[in-house]
């Protein structure tokens, strides 16, 4: 479930383009996606990152403090619904990799607070290849990302490109 090496020097790679002053991840997990776009940050970047499973926050919390970017990570634990509302507007970039089925709520959530030329990376929306088929209904993680991609395809109001990286990696531009 975590992100691997690769995805990671990418996610990295993209910050350092990219530039963010704000960056904005759902699904934090074991840290290490946060950790690598923190490393691409400039020094007066900030990192907010959601994980919503309480039970990993002592193993983040120990593993983001022990880390060369501490000072640029803000980790938050709970239901990213409720979370980012408090925490403004102005993003620059967002990675998406938190519930498979709440895709579309976060990037609806999240168009809205981004800076015009922001960024909205989405993980997993390749899924396995799953996504080109016909899902049981009781397989809501899969119908969840084809909504997202469906919905994703069809706003003007973004540019965007999927890469068939591990799962896949969405890259949203807001216009």
């Amino acid at each position: 479930m975590a992100s691997g090496h690769l995805q990671g020097r990418l996610l990295k790679m993209l910050v350092e383009m990219i530039r963010p002053k704000r960056v904005l991840e759902l699904g934090t997990f074991s840290g290490y996606s946060a950790l690598s776009m923190a490393e691409g940050l400039q020094e007066d970047g900030e990192l907010h990152t959601i994980e919503v499973f309480d039970e990993n926050e002592d193993f983040l919390r120990q593993w983001i403090s022990n880390s060369p970017w501490a000072e640029r990570v803000h980790l938050h634990i709970g239901d990213a619904l409720d979370i980012v509302p408090m925490l403004g507007d102005n993003w620059d970039l967002a990675f998406i990799d938190a519930d498979k089925r709440d895709y579309v709520k976060y990037y609806e959530m999240l168009l809205p607070r981004m800076n015009i030329g922001g960024f909205i990376l989405a993980d997993n929306t390749l899924w396995y290849g799953r996504i080109t088929e016909e899902a049981r209904p009781s397989d809501l993680q899969t119908l969840g990302l084809q909504s997202f991609n469906d919905m994703v395809a069809k706003d003007n109001r973004v540019e965007k490109i999927i890469l068939p990286l591990r799962d896949g990696l969405t890259i949203i531009r807001k216009r």
